[in-house]
């Protein structure tokens, strides 16, 4: 199979992020994902997507999100780039640490780095690759 490989530019919008998140799970059905591989998929998107419309852009609408994606019958690779002033992942704090069970953050990135394979940001803190493997 021919692999699926995409770039796109959103506005930075919850509208545009699911329509992005629609095209992207359609990619992976196609490929014939298994479905536990498509829900990894599917919620570290999410989640991704999220992080960078509400921390990266800071909800601003003039700003975009870059999305990218390579798809096979093996992995998907997706990359989301924010316009943000990024972050450095390494110093979040817990989420299930008791002090931190009820604050509103951290949650996301968990998530994503316990149901996909690769979780890797750049230097900067504005770009997230996530990797997962049709197992």
């Amino acid at each position: 199979m021919i692999p699926l490989v995409k770039r796109m530019v959103i506005p930075s919008n919850l509208k545009a992020a699911r329509e992005a998140e629609d095209k992207l799970l359609a990619a992976v059905c196609r490929c014939g994902f298994k479905e536990a591989s498509t829900f990894a998929v599917k919620l570290a998107l999410e989640e991704g997507l999220n992080n960078a419309i509400k921390h990266g852009n800071g909800y601003d609408a003039s700003k975009t999100i870059e999305i990218s994606f390579d798809v096979d019958e093996k992995h998907a690779t997706i990359t989301i780039t924010d316009q943000g002033e990024g972050f450095d992942p390494g110093i979040l704090p817990d989420p299930t640490a008791d002090e931190n069970l009820e604050k509103p953050c951290g949650r996301g990135i968990m998530l994503m780095r316990a149901y996909m394979d690769e979780v890797c940001y750049n230097e900067r803190g504005n770009q997230v690759r996530l990797v997962k493997h049709n197992t």
